[in-house]
């Protein structure tokens, strides 16, 4: 099959067009032609060598994608060629064909399109694990949203709108951004470049008023973020884009407002996890999605061999939701 191979022959890793084995799907596997994949971070330090795929899964880049089921394995029984579905990848998704579980799969809808399937696993699954299953989201309470631009971030401010009923505040760097978290039903955006978010919060809504944050920024937040949590607030990691070190810090406010501070990564769960937080997510999202209510952010759409192209969109951080790619 056509797939996506990393080319380092200079030193300067680059995606390049190439052949690569087309798999076979285990018992309870299926084997499905892609139609869209979806871009993340990660992919940029797979790419550069600094994030290595879980051992036994594809060494090509993609974390999700969305096709049609070409083989079923002999027991998985629950889709069959000609099924249109999207899911949850390890590796594997810059390519014409992939395997995965069939526990990691999701009927997709008539009235999403394959590039809107595609950019839905990472971001909602990401953002349903944050919100629901790590921070323990009440309905009425007071969120942030770091990175509202994102992905993952667009997806968190839709669910915490949809299913909580939250009070939503979003930190941006670009006004563009945040008029789309707004559009998507944040209460307060900030802009990161022009004002300190934790100043903002408290002018509006006074010291120590969010219950939950989703954070992907890391050292330069620390501080603020602290400040900002309420008694029993609840801090989520998923990145520190902006360095993972803190020189100096207290622990006394951790104490004295008896603060939960967790970290997480979704790629190297176990597959029993992955499935169910998938089955947790269908069941109680999936209608809101057919009905439109829900919707991946679709940034952009490119030609899987524009691929270089999309890399560099993603990187300079240009991008407001999903970089999406097609064409395999």
């Amino acid at each position: 099959m056509q797939a996506l191979l990393v080319e380092n022959m200079d030193g300067t890793p680059r995606m390049v067009p190439g052949e690569y084995k087309t798999p076979e799907p285990a018992d309870h596997e299926l084997l499905v032609k892609i139609e869209a994949t979806a871009l993340n971070r990660a992919d940029l330090l797979q790419k550069s060598g600094r994030y290595p795929p879980p051992e036994g899964a594809s060494s090509l880049l993609g974390l999700e994608m969305a096709g049609v089921v070409e083989k079923a394995g002999a027991d998985a029984g629950w889709f069959s060629p000609g099924d249109a579905v999207f899911g949850l990848l390890p590796s594997g998704g810059y390519a014409e064909y992939c395997v995965l579980p069939e526990s990691h799969v999701i009927r997709k809808p008539d009235s999403l399109s394959f590039e809107e399937a595609a950019a839905i696993p990472e971001a909602f699954l990401t953002a349903w694990q944050a919100l629901v299953w790590l921070g323990n989201l009440r309905k009425g309470e007071t969120v942030l949203i770091h990175a509202g631009g994102s992905g993952v971030g667009s997806a968190a401010i839709q669910l915490a709108r949809q299913m909580f009923d939250a009070r939503i505040i979003t930190t941006a760097g670009k006004d563009d951004k945040l008029e789309t978290c707004s559009r998507l039903g944040a209460d307060l955006t900030i802009n990161y470049n022009r004002d300190s978010f934790d100043e903002v919060i408290a002018h509006h809504f006074g010291e120590s008023a969010v219950d939950l944050i989703i954070e992907f920024i890391g050292e330069p937040y620390w501080e603020k973020n602290i400040r900002s949590l309420a008694m029993d607030g609840r801090l989520i990691y998923l990145a520190m884009m902006g360095g993972a070190r803190i020189s100096e810090m207290s622990l006394t406010p951790i104490l004295r407002k008896r603060l939960t501070i967790r970290g997480s990564l979704l790629r190297n769960r176990s597959q029993e996890y992955k499935s169910e937080l998938i089955r947790d997510f269908s069941s109680q999202a999936m209608d809101l999605l057919m009905e439109g209510k829900l919707k991946p952010v679709i940034d952009s759409i490119y030609d899987w061999k524009d691929v270089e192209e999309a890399h560099r969109r993603m990187a300079g951080n240009l991008n407001t939701g999903k970089i999406v790619l097609t064409g395999m």
